[in-house]
C-alpha cells in the first residue's frame, strides 16, 4: 500500500467561515499547484452523538457557536508530502497568512496529523 495523508479537524467559529473558506481556497490552490493528489475541507453537517461513539463536538468540546472543520491532503509517499510542504511554506501565499497572525480559528485547538495509508480501495469510475 502506499500514499500519506494529512488529516486535520479544526473548530471554527460560525462568524468565520466565509473567512476560512476563503483561506481554505487561497490553501487549495497553492498544495494542488505544488504537486498534492487531493486537497479537501469539509464543513460538520450530521456531527451528533450516537449511544455506540462519541462526537466531535463533545470530544473537541465545541462551543454553540462553533463548527468543526475536517480536512485531509493526500500524497503519493512521506517523501512526497516533506517535498510539497517544504515548497508550499516558502510559498509567499501561505507564509503572508500564517506570518499574518490573523487566522480565522484558535491553531491551538486544530488537530493535525500525517497518516501512511493503511487500507484503500479506488472507486469503480
Amino acid at each position: 500500500m502506499s500514499g500519506y495523508t494529512d488529516g486535520f479537524v479544526i473548530p471554527i467559529p460560525k462568524g468565520k467561515i466565509e473567512e476560512y473558506r476563503k483561506m481554505a481556497e487561497a490553501a487549495n490552490e497553492v498544495w494542488l499547484e505544488h504537486g498534492v493528489l487531493d486537497y479537501k475541507e469539509c464543513i460538520g453537517e450530521d456531527l451528533a452523538a450516537n449511544k455506540d461513539c462519541g462526537s466531535f463536538p463533545d470530544s473537541l468540546g465545541i462551543k454553540e457557536d462553533e463548527v468543526v472543520i475536517f480536512a485531509w491532503i493526500s500524497y503519493k509517499s512521506r517523501e512526497h508530502r516533506d517535498e510539497v510542504n517544504a515548497k508550499v511554506m516558502k510559498d509567499p501565499r501561505i507564509a503572508g497568512m500564517c506570518e499574518s497572525g490573523e487566522m480565522p480559528f484558535d491553531p491551538t485547538r486544530m488537530l493535525y496529523g500525517g497518516f501512511e495509508v493503511f487500507v484503500s480501495k479506488d472507486p469503480v469510475q
